[in-house]
């Protein structure tokens, strides 16, 4: 079956002087730019997945891009990066004021990505490959933990033979980089695709962030609630992982696939809950004072007690509702979840998808922050008792959130998912 396809990149580096997104820690704007920025578009047919180099995607733009763009809206998918050295772009009491002008920059360069990739479609022929384990990422919650090994491979080639585009993933929190960074960047991933565009003239290279909620590259997540800089936390370690990425996936093997391309996407209603047992008011006295205490925790403690403040009588749960998505691209799955997933979610889709090449992705369409598997609450931690007061959610996700968007998932694509996670 013949398939056409086409990419797209469109610059979206901000000015210097605006405001960064990803560390509660970084107040300074930024002061220059290392790598440029972009949205990276690949359509197939008449579906399309967009990753944009940004902290996340808010939910009401990315329903305004997919209704603007040529394709239908319920096949479009857009992703975020989730580099931190990138601009405020979302709104919360812990994050910074976003720029309008900027936020209508990068709407309309979301649009023109899709359109501009559909414009360039041509015949294609696709091969699908799994690359070694570049050993990157590691489990921040569990020393030895585990850990998404993925590297799938999507190659696509023009009439002529030659690569065009190239889609990869994997799943490590792109924070090679830490707070006392103020240059703008898309951290190891601009490695990744930059290595894979030099071993392929012409080709577009789009990294796709897989789910790496509990994964980065070997911190804390407490460790990026300070300016103080790391030597383990720099261009030239983002550069060195980056490599080592693009390294695996170039050498990757090849087997042609063909056949149709669908997608399928499904309104999903989870449960929130909050979690803080004492009165709200209380707390937000109490972080007030651990902020006058502690100036180096001064912005995150501030943004706590905003939230307290903000969310002060209102009910202790609720409901939010996020968008599910699941393509295939002649045979490759590609799921793609709201929210910032953790390994064992994404091993479980993995698992009844039967282990072959599979895309994973979080960060679709929304940015409602952490969404731990049941396992995970008894431990706590940053991502499961706090990070939802940093971006403004009335609170966590209740337990058997992820299991719903898994099992989601999995109905789209006609699959059960396996009752016992992996690992």
């Amino acid at each position: 079956m013949a398939l056409r396809a086409g990419a797209a990149i469109v610059d979206i580096t901000p000015p210097i002087g605006l405001l960064m997104a990803g560390f509660g820690a970084r107040t300074a704007p930024a002061v220059g730019a290392h790598d440029p920025l972009t949205v990276r578009a690949l359509a197939v047919d008449d579906t399309a997945i967009v990753v944009a180099d940004i902290i996340g995607i808010d939910q009401e733009l990315s329903q305004r891009v997919r209704e603007a763009c040529v394709l239908p809206a319920e096949r479009v998918v857009i992703t975020a990066l989730h580099n931190h050295g990138g601009p405020a772009v979302e709104r919360g009491p812990g994050t910074q004021p976003v720029d309008a002008a900027y936020m209508r920059r990068l709407e309309a360069a979301l649009v023109t990505a899709i359109d501009s990739a559909v414009a360039a479609q041509r015949p294609a022929t696709l091969s699908i490959g799994m690359g070694a384990d570049p050993d990157v990422g590691r489990n921040r919650r569990h020393a030895g933990g585990i850990a998404d090994r993925a590297l799938p491979v999507l190659r696509l080639r023009g009439d002529d033979g030659k690569v065009f585009a190239v889609l990869v993933s994997y799943a490590c929190h792109p924070v090679t980089l830490g707070a006392d960074n103020l240059l703008w960047t898309a951290d190891y991933p601009h490695y990744v695709r930059s290595t894979i565009e030099a071993a392929c003239p012409g080709a577009v290279a789009i990294f796709a962030t897989g789910c790496c909620g509990d994964v980065n590259t070997g911190h804390s997540a407490y460790a990026s609630q300070t300016l103080a800089a790391s030597n383990d936390r720099t261009f030239a370690r983002a550069a060195e992982l980056g490599r080592r990425i693009a390294e695996a996936a170039l050498a990757a093997p090849e087997t042609p696939i063909d056949g149709p391309v669908t997608a399928a996407d499904a309104m999903v209603e989870v449960a929130l809950h909050r979690r803080e047992a004492e009165p709200l008011p209380e707390l937000a006295a109490r972080w007030t004072a651990e902020a006058r205490a502690h100036p180096e925790r001064a912005a995150l403690l501030g943004a706590w007690a905003d939230w307290a403040h903000n969310w002060n009588g209102s009910p202790v749960d609720g409901n939010w509702t996020g968008r599910v998505s699941a393509l295939r691209w002649a045979g490759v799955p590609i799921v793609a979840l709201p929210g910032e997933i953790f390994t064992e979610t994404a091993l479980s889709i993995r698992t009844a998808l039967g282990n072959g090449p599979a895309f994973v992705l979080e960060l679709a369409d929304a940015s409602p922050g952490y969404i731990p598997p049941r396992s995970e609450f008894a431990f706590g931690g940053y991502e499961v008792e706090e990070a939802h007061r940093y971006i403004g959610m009335p609170g966590t996700f209740a337990p058997g959130t992820a299991e719903k968007l898994a099992d989601a998932a999995c109905a789209l694509l006609g699959k059960e998912r396996a009752s016992r996670s992996p690992g």
